[in-house]
């Protein structure tokens, strides 16, 4: 019993795949041996494997067990080894899961997905666009990079990556990339207090990011959140493919209610993917459309308005024109259409 219980702390100690590789060569060791030692007996190499599996396990069926006294002597080996060796893998397996799940909500992972959302810093902003790239597409993931000791959201399609987003090695941790897009987002409240911070200190930071990301991924489709529109310029440097203005958005959202009362719910069902009711969606141009006037009363027929040619939304009085190479077209209808829309 002393020699089995040092055996036992001395392989508790081992490193995890050498006990992972012990207790394979164990059993398979095990499995042949107890088949060549009485092959009557369990007939077939599998039997002798499920024979090791039952007994190690401590299942024991009783279907297959040793007759001759080598055998016997195979199964005490297999008795005061195997069961404890089994166990210790079992536990280091289980220690191994608890380990990552605890990595993964500490943010210590790197995220090795392709065609992901990258978010930068966490606020209610954030948790926003989060909500809605996961009930826009069921697949995309989402990798979210911050400072904070554990993620913030609990979700599948949601990584978390601890770290400042202005050092390059925390981008590459979210594989940034590889990513479909970035979105960098005002980071409005203090760690250590809860008030919030001066525009111009907000968006100094987000230049400062936004830089990182433009001269390193400047192939990934970049979005910024600015809290002063007066800080714009600060930008003109380095190439952001698009800029958002918080709260003037919801400030002329506001005017345009006031004027015309209602507006507000169709713009917020535009902006916002629903199971049922009309969105607005992109889709691919087609070759038999020359004008905008062939797609407008093609996807009419289908059930689609279009809207947009990606800038503008005059396309009713540019009918006449020829759809230029490249032009991304901009429809209003619903998921079922849509999807008979992009179908290939």
């Amino acid at each position: 019993m002393l020699f089995f219980s040092k055996f036992l702390l001395r392989l508790i100690r081992w490193n995890n795949l050498f006990i992972f590789g012990v207790a394979v060569v164990f059993i398979a060791g095990s499995s042949l041996l107890a088949y060549e030692l009485e092959p009557s007996t369990f007939k077939t190499r599998f039997n002798g494997l499920w024979w090791v599996m039952t007994t190690v396990t401590t299942v024991g069926y009783g279907d297959f067990y040793p007759h001759t006294v080598a055998g016997k002597c195979l199964g005490i080996v297999v008795y005061i080894f195997g069961i404890g060796l089994i166990s210790i893998t079992i536990s280091k397996v289980v220690d191994a899961l608890f380990v990552y799940q605890r990595m993964k909500e500490e943010g210590k992972l790197k995220f090795a997905g392709v065609n992901h959302f990258v978010i930068i810093d966490w606020s209610q902003h954030a948790e926003n666009a989060i909500n809605e790239i996961l009930n826009s597409d069921p697949l995309v993931e989402i990798v979210l990079i911050d400072t904070l000791e554990k993620s913030p959201i609990q979700h599948d399609r949601v990584h978390y990556v601890l770290g400042n987003p202005q050092l390059v090695a925390t981008l590459d941790m979210a594989n940034t990339s590889k990513a479909r897009a970035v979105f960098i987002f005002a980071d409005e409240v203090t760690q250590l207090q809860n008030t919030i911070r001066d525009p111009a200190f907000v968006d100094g930071k987000t230049l400062l990011v936004a830089t990182t990301v433009e001269r390193n991924y400047n192939h990934v489709y970049t979005i910024v959140e600015i809290r002063d529109k007066q800080n714009l310029p600060n930008f003109q440097h380095i190439r952001i493919d698009e800029f958002i203005f918080g709260s003037e958005t919801i400030s002329q959202l506001a005017v345009r209610s006031a004027f015309n009362p209602g507006s507000s719910k169709i713009l917020t069902q535009l902006l916002t993917r629903t199971p049922e009711g009309e969105d607005l969606y992109e889709i691919p141009t087609q070759a038999k459309w020359v004008t905008f006037h062939d797609a407008f009363q093609d996807l009419l027929q289908k059930g689609a308005t279009l809207i947009s040619d990606g800038e503008h939304l005059n396309i009713n009085k540019r009918l006449h024109e020829q759809i230029p190479e490249g032009a991304r077209l901009f429809v209003i209808c619903d998921k079922e259409t849509y999807g008979r829309l992009t179908v290939k």
